[in-house]
Protein backbone atom coordinates (compact mmCIF):
# COMPACT_ATOMS: atom_id res chain seq x y z
CA UNK A 1 0.00 0.00 0.00
CA UNK A 2 2.99 2.35 0.87
CA UNK A 3 4.51 1.94 -2.68
CA UNK A 4 1.03 3.02 -4.07
CA UNK A 5 0.24 6.39 -2.04
CA UNK A 6 3.55 7.00 -2.57
CA UNK A 7 3.70 8.30 -6.13
CA UNK A 8 0.99 10.43 -5.69
CA UNK A 9 2.22 12.17 -2.83
CA UNK A 10 5.50 12.54 -4.53
CA UNK A 11 3.40 13.93 -7.86
CA UNK A 12 1.64 16.49 -5.56
CA UNK A 13 4.87 17.83 -3.62
CA UNK A 14 6.34 18.00 -7.10
CA UNK A 15 3.45 20.03 -8.42
CA UNK A 16 3.29 22.57 -5.17
CA UNK A 17 7.30 23.15 -6.09
CA UNK A 18 6.66 24.18 -9.41
CA UNK A 19 3.85 26.02 -8.28
CA UNK A 20 5.83 27.92 -6.21
CA UNK A 21 8.80 28.31 -8.48
CA UNK A 22 6.43 29.88 -11.17
CA UNK A 23 4.62 32.07 -8.25
CA UNK A 24 8.60 33.45 -6.97
CA UNK A 25 9.31 34.40 -11.16
CA UNK A 26 5.84 36.22 -12.27
CA UNK A 27 6.20 38.29 -9.19
CA UNK A 28 10.19 38.88 -9.91
CA UNK A 29 9.33 39.43 -13.65
CA UNK A 30 6.70 41.91 -13.25
CA UNK A 31 8.86 43.79 -10.73
CA UNK A 32 11.88 43.61 -12.71
CA UNK A 33 9.41 45.36 -15.69
CA UNK A 34 8.04 47.81 -13.44
CA UNK A 35 11.16 49.41 -11.34
CA UNK A 36 14.29 47.45 -13.47
CA UNK A 37 16.33 44.03 -12.85
CA UNK A 38 19.22 46.21 -10.93
CA UNK A 39 16.99 48.35 -8.91
CA UNK A 40 14.89 45.06 -7.58
CA UNK A 41 15.57 43.38 -4.52
CA UNK A 42 15.46 39.24 -3.59
CA UNK A 43 13.61 41.21 -0.32
CA UNK A 44 10.93 42.91 -2.67
CA UNK A 45 10.37 39.79 -4.60
CA UNK A 46 10.01 37.17 -1.54
CA UNK A 47 7.40 39.97 -0.53
CA UNK A 48 5.77 39.97 -3.44
CA UNK A 49 5.27 36.51 -3.66
CA UNK A 50 4.60 36.00 0.26
CA UNK A 51 7.51 33.55 0.82
CA UNK A 52 10.74 33.79 2.60
CA UNK A 53 13.61 35.38 1.22
CA UNK A 54 15.16 31.55 1.63
CA UNK A 55 12.84 30.10 -0.39
CA UNK A 56 12.97 32.67 -3.16
CA UNK A 57 17.29 32.00 -2.54
CA UNK A 58 16.01 27.61 -2.44
CA UNK A 59 14.58 27.71 -5.90
CA UNK A 60 16.66 30.30 -7.65
CA UNK A 61 20.39 30.12 -6.90
CA UNK A 62 21.66 33.18 -8.78
CA UNK A 63 18.86 36.88 -9.13
CA UNK A 64 19.25 36.57 -13.06
CA UNK A 65 17.65 32.96 -12.66
CA UNK A 66 14.79 34.68 -12.09
CA UNK A 67 14.80 37.32 -15.15
CA UNK A 68 15.85 34.40 -17.57
CA UNK A 69 14.53 31.28 -16.27
CA UNK A 70 15.09 28.71 -18.96
CA UNK A 71 18.64 28.79 -19.33
CA UNK A 72 18.94 25.26 -19.50
CA UNK A 73 16.50 24.93 -22.31
CA UNK A 74 18.23 27.48 -24.12
CA UNK A 75 22.31 26.63 -23.95
CA UNK A 76 21.46 23.34 -24.86
CA UNK A 77 18.25 23.73 -27.96
CA UNK A 78 21.25 23.69 -30.70
CA UNK A 79 22.95 20.72 -29.02
CA UNK A 80 19.51 18.71 -28.88
CA UNK A 81 18.42 20.14 -31.82
CA UNK A 82 21.59 18.16 -34.07
CA UNK A 83 21.59 15.39 -31.88
CA UNK A 84 17.87 14.39 -33.03
CA UNK A 85 18.36 15.21 -36.68
CA UNK A 86 16.54 13.13 -39.46
CA UNK A 87 18.38 10.11 -41.20
CA UNK A 88 19.95 12.01 -43.99
CA UNK A 89 19.75 15.57 -42.47
CA UNK A 90 22.88 17.84 -41.82
CA UNK A 91 23.27 19.63 -38.74
CA UNK A 92 22.81 22.54 -40.57
CA UNK A 93 19.40 21.09 -42.03
CA UNK A 94 18.11 20.34 -38.87
CA UNK A 95 18.89 23.66 -37.38
CA UNK A 96 17.10 25.51 -40.04
CA UNK A 97 14.48 23.49 -39.88
CA UNK A 98 14.36 23.78 -36.77
CA UNK A 99 14.45 27.94 -36.00
CA UNK A 100 11.37 28.10 -38.57
CA UNK A 101 9.55 25.83 -36.50
CA UNK A 102 10.48 28.42 -33.63
CA UNK A 103 9.72 31.30 -36.06
CA UNK A 104 6.04 30.23 -36.57
CA UNK A 105 5.43 29.26 -33.37
CA UNK A 106 7.13 32.46 -32.25
CA UNK A 107 8.86 30.63 -29.31
CA UNK A 108 10.44 32.75 -26.70
CA UNK A 109 13.62 31.08 -26.58
CA UNK A 110 14.20 31.85 -30.61
CA UNK A 111 13.85 35.57 -28.82
CA UNK A 112 10.16 36.44 -28.79
CA UNK A 113 9.65 38.02 -25.81
CA UNK A 114 7.73 40.74 -25.95
CA UNK A 115 8.55 44.54 -25.62
CA UNK A 116 8.62 45.07 -21.83
CA UNK A 117 10.52 41.72 -21.08
CA UNK A 118 13.41 42.84 -24.06
CA UNK A 119 13.67 46.36 -22.54
CA UNK A 120 14.21 44.73 -19.35
CA UNK A 121 16.64 43.00 -20.56
CA UNK A 122 18.07 45.89 -22.84
CA UNK A 123 18.34 48.40 -19.93
CA UNK A 124 20.41 45.89 -17.62
CA UNK A 125 24.06 45.55 -17.88
CA UNK A 126 23.71 42.24 -16.01
CA UNK A 127 20.97 40.89 -18.08
CA UNK A 128 22.97 41.09 -21.32
CA UNK A 129 25.79 39.90 -19.84
CA UNK A 130 24.11 37.00 -18.61
CA UNK A 131 22.34 36.71 -22.14
CA UNK A 132 25.89 37.05 -23.54
CA UNK A 133 27.28 34.01 -21.53
CA UNK A 134 24.07 32.16 -22.34
CA UNK A 135 25.09 32.62 -26.10
CA UNK A 136 28.58 31.26 -25.90
CA UNK A 137 27.43 28.22 -23.31
CA UNK A 138 24.97 27.25 -26.72
CA UNK A 139 27.67 27.21 -28.77
CA UNK A 140 30.12 25.38 -26.67
CA UNK A 141 27.65 22.34 -26.07
CA UNK A 142 26.73 22.15 -29.70
CA UNK A 143 30.49 22.25 -30.17
CA UNK A 144 30.91 19.15 -27.99
CA UNK A 145 27.74 17.51 -29.91
CA UNK A 146 29.37 17.98 -33.86
CA UNK A 147 32.64 16.21 -32.28
CA UNK A 148 30.56 13.09 -31.04
CA UNK A 149 28.37 12.48 -33.99
CA UNK A 150 31.86 13.55 -36.46
CA UNK A 151 34.11 11.63 -34.24
CA UNK A 152 36.21 14.58 -33.57
CA UNK A 153 37.91 15.77 -30.71
CA UNK A 154 36.12 18.90 -29.61
CA UNK A 155 38.65 21.38 -29.93
CA UNK A 156 38.78 20.17 -33.86
CA UNK A 157 39.41 22.96 -35.91
CA UNK A 158 36.27 21.83 -38.17
CA UNK A 159 34.15 21.53 -35.11
CA UNK A 160 34.94 24.94 -33.66
CA UNK A 161 34.48 26.23 -37.11
CA UNK A 162 31.07 24.84 -37.66
CA UNK A 163 29.76 25.07 -34.19
CA UNK A 164 30.57 29.08 -34.31
CA UNK A 165 29.59 29.47 -37.64
CA UNK A 166 25.98 27.61 -36.52
CA UNK A 167 26.00 29.23 -33.24
CA UNK A 168 26.28 33.00 -34.42
CA UNK A 169 24.04 32.64 -37.00
CA UNK A 170 21.29 32.10 -34.49
CA UNK A 171 22.97 34.85 -32.06
CA UNK A 172 22.30 37.54 -35.43
CA UNK A 173 18.86 36.22 -35.65
CA UNK A 174 18.00 35.94 -31.37
CA UNK A 175 19.34 39.89 -31.47
CA UNK A 176 17.29 40.53 -34.56
CA UNK A 177 14.22 39.57 -33.38
CA UNK A 178 14.88 41.66 -29.91
CA UNK A 179 15.84 44.64 -31.86
CA UNK A 180 12.37 44.38 -33.98
CA UNK A 181 10.72 44.10 -30.46
CA UNK A 182 12.05 47.12 -29.00
CA UNK A 183 11.18 49.13 -32.19
CA UNK A 184 7.57 48.02 -31.40
CA UNK A 185 7.02 45.39 -34.42
CA UNK A 186 4.09 43.09 -33.57
CA UNK A 187 5.28 39.41 -33.27
CA UNK A 188 3.79 38.33 -36.48
CA UNK A 189 4.99 40.57 -38.42
CA UNK A 190 8.46 39.96 -36.84
CA UNK A 191 8.32 35.98 -37.40
CA UNK A 192 7.46 37.04 -41.52
CA UNK A 193 10.24 39.19 -41.37
CA UNK A 194 12.88 36.81 -39.47
CA UNK A 195 11.69 33.66 -41.82
CA UNK A 196 13.05 35.45 -44.30
CA UNK A 197 15.81 36.78 -43.18
CA UNK A 198 16.84 33.57 -41.30
CA UNK A 199 16.55 31.67 -44.65
CA UNK A 200 18.89 33.85 -46.37
CA UNK A 201 21.25 33.50 -43.05
CA UNK A 202 21.28 30.15 -42.93
CA UNK A 203 21.66 30.42 -47.08
CA UNK A 204 24.76 31.85 -46.45
CA UNK A 205 26.38 28.43 -44.71
CA UNK A 206 25.19 26.33 -47.82
CA UNK A 207 28.49 26.25 -49.42
CA UNK A 208 30.36 24.92 -46.42
CA UNK A 209 28.51 22.83 -44.03
CA UNK A 210 24.95 21.23 -46.36
CA UNK A 211 26.85 18.01 -46.02
CA UNK A 212 28.13 18.56 -42.90
CA UNK A 213 27.60 16.03 -39.50
CA UNK A 214 24.62 14.33 -41.78
CA UNK A 215 22.86 11.28 -40.06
Amino acid sequence: MATQTSAPATGLREAKKQETRQLISDHATRLFIAQGFEQTTIAEIAAAARVAKKTVTNYFARKEELALDHQEEFATSLARTVAARHPGESALAALRRAFADATAAQDPVAGFSGQEFARMIADSPTLTSCLHGLHEQREHHLAQTLAEITDAQPDDITVQTAAGLLGTVHRVLFHRIQALTLAGRPDDEIARVIAAEAAQAFGLLEPALSDYATA
